[in-house]
């Protein structure tokens, strides 16, 4: 079976990468981050996906982007509610993580590289997406670019390392539709930025307004209990 690196969250859009690779015949190796991030229970999400999808390993890095901040994540700053990111003008929200993907992404080649692997997943989208610059299609384009000139297997020849990105495109109903079919259990993921202390989802940030909003679309019941109602 060829190795693939899969970064996971916990949240809808990992699982479904994590769920979508192992369908076609990769060997997963999940990779997640406790990079500071004000709750941990996206990690503990990340774990239960990681064994219940069959990764053939789940490792979890610590880094510490605290001590840049800048980020309604990682810092003292308020989680923006009721906003619809879908609404043009309103920008990169404060929930915007300098430079992460790239981090993250950094970590996924270095593995890969020693696994020998040619495939990273990631599952970024450019359709229904709070607008973080770092999830368009010309970023992941260069840094794989940039993958492949900065590693010794793909200066040698001996990988080439390719980014993949299956739910680049879709709607969040198509992902959620898209996960069912391929027996995701949606109790297992987070998606929040703001949960309450029992980890239950606000219901108000942007996450939780793109995941809600893609389970109504798609037609299917979001097992999850938000701490506050639709409106």
């Amino acid at each position: 079976m060829p190795k693939a690196v899969c970064l996971l969250s916990g949240g809808l859009d990992s699982a479904t990468c994590l769920a979508l690779a192992r369908r076609d015949g990769f060997q997963c190796y999940a990779l997640s981050f406790d990079y500071g991030q004000r709750h941990r229970i996206e990690l503990e999400a990340a774990a239960r996906v990681a064994g219940a999808l069959g990764a053939a390993e789940h490792r979890i890095v610590r880094i510490d982007l605290r001590l840049f901040g800048g980020s309604a994540l990682t810092d003292d700053i308020a989680v923006p509610k009721g906003r619809d990111p879908a609404q043009p003008g309103l920008g990169i929200p404060i929930t915007y993580v300098p430079a992460r993907n790239t981090i993250f992404l950094a970590f996924a080649m270095a593995w890969a590289e020693t696994l020998e692997a040619c495939d990273v997943f990631i599952g970024v989208n450019a359709v229904d997406y709070s607008g973080y610059p770092d999830c368009r299609p010309a970023y992941i384009a260069a840094f794989q670019r940039m993958a492949n000139l900065a590693t010794r297997a793909g200066v040698e020849g001996r990988t080439r390392l390719r980014i993949r990105t299956p739910l680049l495109r879709l709607s969040k109903a198509e992902i959620v539709r898209l996960a069912a079919s391929l027996g995701v259990d949606f109790r297992l993921t987070h998606s929040c930025y703001d949960p309450d202390p029992a980890g239950r989802p606000c219901g108000e940030c942007d996450s939780c307004f793109l995941r809600r909003k893609g389970f109504e679309e798609a037609g299917i019941r979001d097992p999850l209990e938000y701490t506050a109602s639709r409106g």
